[in-house]
C-alpha cells in the first residue's frame, strides 16, 4: 500500500509542472534580451575585427610558447613533488580526505540543487497564477487579517423586495421635470 501512496503523491504533486513552467517563464525573460545582445555584438564588431586584423601572427606565436613554457616548468615540478612526498601511510590518508572533501561537496551540491529548484519551481507557480489571472495567496491573506468579517460569509436571511412602482407614477414623474425644466427656460 505504500508503493500505491507513493506514487499517487508523485503523480499528484504538481511541483514538476511548476518548474517546467518557471523555467518556461525564465527562458522567454531571457530570450527578449537577445535583441540587445545581438545590437552589441553588432556595435562592437567592426573593432574587434579591426583588432584582430591589426594583430601580429608572431608575437601571439610567440606568446602561446611562453604559456605553454610556464606550464609544463609547473607540471614537472609538481610531479617532483609529488614523486618526491610518496609515502603510503601518506598516501591513504590523503585518499581518505579526498574522498571526505567529495562526500562534503556533493552533498553542498545538492542542496544548492534542491533550493535552485524550489526557487524556479516558485517562480513557476507565481507564473501559472498570473496566466490564471489569480490573486496571490499573500493579498488573501492579508485581507482575511484586514476584512475577518467579510472573509467569512455570514448567512442573512433573503429580505422581501420592495413592490415595484406602478408605471402612472412614472409618467407623472416625468411631466413634472419636464415643466420644471420649462419654467427654467
Amino acid at each position: 500500500m505504500a508503493i500505491a501512496d507513493d506514487l499517487k503523491k508523485t503523480l499528484t504533486d504538481p511541483t514538476p509542472l511548476y518548474f517546467a513552467a518557471g523555467t518556461a517563464d525564465l527562458a522567454v525573460q531571457q530570450a527578449k534580451k537577445v535583441p540587445g545582445l545581438i545590437e552589441q555584438l553588432r556595435a562592437e564588431a567592426p573593432a574587434r575585427i579591426e583588432a584582430v586584423k591589426n594583430t601580429d601572427p608572431k608575437a601571439v606565436q610567440e606568446k602561446a610558447k611562453g604559456k605553454a613554457k610556464e606550464a609544463q616548468e609547473a607540471v614537472t615540478a609538481t610531479v617532483a613533488e609529488v614523486l618526491g612526498a610518496i609515502d603510503a601511510k601518506k598516501i591513504g590518508e590523503t585518499a581518505q580526505d579526498l574522498a571526505l572533501r567529495g562526500v562534503g561537496v556533493a552533498a553542498e551540491y545538492a542542496v544548492k540543487a534542491k533550493e535552485a529548484y524550489d526557487k524556479v519551481a516558485e517562480h513557476g507557480e507565481q507564473t501559472v497564477r498570473a496566466w490564471r489571472g489569480e490573486v496571490s495567496e499573500e493579498i488573501v491573506d492579508i485581507a482575511v487579517v484586514v476584512e475577518p468579517e467579510a472573509a467569512e460569509p455570514v448567512a442573512q436571511e433573503p429580505v422581501a423586495e420592495p413592490a415595484p412602482k406602478k408605471a402612472p407614477a412614472r409618467k407623472a414623474t416625468a411631466k413634472k421635470a419636464a415643466a420644471e425644466s420649462a419654467d427654467q427656460s
